[in-house]
């Protein structure tokens, strides 16, 4: 069966378009209107100002938008920012400090920005643009007012090139395309291709997020302008690599993440945002990492383990899909670790000559991610979980082991499979173990999956989930010890805490796994017989009687 040419999903686009603004949009706007036309008669300033972008798009797909951006002619933000915040104290309406964000290339700010809050709403204050750049830097060499059409040029899409007049309440499309490329669902560029992500590489990027976003498709100039060597040597050298990192996150946390993965393939950008490492760490990789058709294909397992219903699977185990519904970071972070299986069974050495996983190193270095979602401390642990987990769960089902019950509780209490500090449940490295299973029998080329090898797979992990049921563990890798390292110490009259505690206490989980009943004066009893039968190790300054403080306690 096919899992990665599906339909893609298209937004539902209203017919018609339009904008309705809200009560306090529709203050915001008259206020903006009332400013300009008080500073054109009181101290001949005279400026238009428009609502740009991602609201301009939002608001004619029906959707609303906290993200509202004001374009201004002939006048800078803060300038008109102090005017409009004048303005509004003498009418009686409050309005929040003016904040200053200054030009910074590397997130993607050029110009100086003013930003404050009137009526609830967060608002930016930006002039209109028009940039050069050089051939080696995202910093422009020059920076100049703008008219409207040179603005609309230098964004990333036309459907993120349009304004809404706030004078005239009438959509604004310089770009002649923005309009019907929202209406016919496309994504297109408002100069040609090369020239928009010669601007800013990062735009390539920003096409596959929001060809994802709305299930829309690229026109075909784009493929060949974003496959070109000299857009893809920029994306590595002229961007900053958090700006990627960003962008990947949004794709992975975006409506149809498998899309965005299927599109970074497509267009051989995989080595420009994966492999990008710095030299001192690629000459340490162990391997170079597979085809990135094996990120479009552990990414399409996923999604279709993930669909409601999917008639050629048999239904998957519902606490396999448990941490999805407990943690919102949880969806995002299984799909980047899917975008990074070409480097399963990569290593590199860190600076102390350690051996480690390579997914690490990615997300850190070349995609400048850090715990948020717990990417970098959370997938590490799910490639390590998946060794584990996979040959386990295989040969459980053909030779269950003769401590069935402990061995399976200390399987999940591994700090790879289950890690709460990490945002690793069980539930989800059971459910990355059996989409890297699934891939090894996934015919990427052909594109084609055995359904029975498919259902066999799937059947054993939903076995292996019924027996830990059965077992009453699934809360096992959250249980205390019955006993704590204190309780220990007093237990056996030793004189003082060491390495040995932590060694006890494992050993009384394992008491406890094999004694689901077991009370705590039971576990003290069989802790007294371990000791007198010589089966508990003790640092030796920690034999002989109790402190007086321990024996008086």
């Amino acid at each position: 069966m096919s899992l990665v040419h599906r339909p893609t999903a298209r937004i539902k686009i209203p017919s018609p378009m339009k904008i309705e603004l809200t009560e306090t949009e529709a203050k915001l706007c008259q206020i903006l209107d009332e400013c300009t036309v008080h500073l054109q008669k009181e101290k001949g300033i005279s400026t238009t100002c428009r609502i740009a972008g991602g609201w301009v798009r939002d608001k004619l797909l029906g959707s609303q938008c906290n993200d509202i951006d004001i374009a201004l002619s002939n006048i800078m933000g803060v300038a008109f920012a102090e005017h409009l915040a004048a303005f509004a104290q003498a009418k009686g309406v409050q309005a929040g400090t003016i904040s200053k964000i200054a030009l910074n290339p590397d997130q993607s700010k050029h110009l100086e920005t003013a930003t404050f809050k009137i009526f609830g709403l967060d608002i930016d204050l930006v002039n209109l643009r028009s940039e050069e750049y050089s051939e080696t830097s995202r910093i422009p060499t020059e920076v100049l007012f703008g008219t409207p059409l040179q603005d609309a040029l230098r964004r990333d899409i036309t459907i993120n090139a349009m304004f809404y007049n706030v004078h005239n309440h009438l959509v604004e499309d310089f770009t002649s395309k923005g309009l019907d490329d929202l209406h016919e669902g496309v994504i297109r560029t408002p100069l040609p291709p090369k020239e928009t992500f010669r601007d800013d590489p990062l735009r390539v990027l920003r096409c596959i997020r929001f060809a994802s976003r709305f299930g829309f498709e690229l026109v075909p100039d784009i493929k060949p302008a974003a496959q070109d060597s000299e857009i893809q040597n920029a994306l590595v050298t002229k961007v900053a690599r958090e700006r990627i990192g960003d962008e990947i996150s949004k794709m992975m946390k975006g409506q149809d993440p498998l899309h965005s993965i299927r599109l970074i393939h497509e267009l051989a950008l995989y080595p420009s945002i994966f492999s990008a490492l710095p030299p001192e760490v690629s000459s340490t990789v162990s391997a170079a990492p597979s085809g990135s058709e094996q990120a479009v294909s552990a990414a399409a397992i996923l999604n279709t383990l993930l669909l409601p219903e999917q008639p050629s699977f048999p239904k998957l185990h519902r606490r396999l899909l448990a941490a999805l519904h407990t943690d919102p970071s949880c969806r995002p972070r299984l799909y980047l670790a899917a975008a990074l299986i070409p480097y399963l069974g990569v290593t590199y050495r860190d600076k102390k000559k350690n051996l480690r996983l390579a997914v690490e190193v990615v997300t850190r270095e070349a995609l400048k991610l850090g715990k948020q979602n717990h990417y970098l401390d959370g997938i590490p642990l799910l490639f390590t979980a998946a060794e584990l987990l996979g040959s386990f769960v295989t040969h459980h089902l053909t030779s269950p082991p003769a401590k069935e019950r402990k061995t399976i509780g200390l399987i999940l209490r591994d700090k790879s499979v289950h890690n709460t500090t990490a945002g690793v449940h069980w539930t989800a490295s059971l459910l990355f173990s059996l989409v890297i299973q699934l891939s090894k029998s996934y015919k990427s080329t052909e594109d084609f999956f055995g359904s029975n090898t498919a259902a066999s797979i799937i059947t054993s992990y939903n076995s292996f989930v019924e027996r830990i049921e059965a077992l009453d563990l699934t809360d096992a890798a959250d249980a205390k010890p019955i006993l704590d390292g204190r309780e220990i110490v007093l237990a056996l009259g030793a004189k003082k805490h060491g390495a040995w505690v932590g060694e006890t206490l494992a050993k009384v989980v394992e008491w406890q796994l094999e004694h689901p009943q077991g009370t705590r004066d039971e576990c003290l009893l069989w802790l007294e017989h371990e000791r007198s039968s010589g089966n508990l190790c003790f640092d030796d300054d920690s034999l002989g009687p109790a402190s007086k403080r321990a024996r008086t306690k």
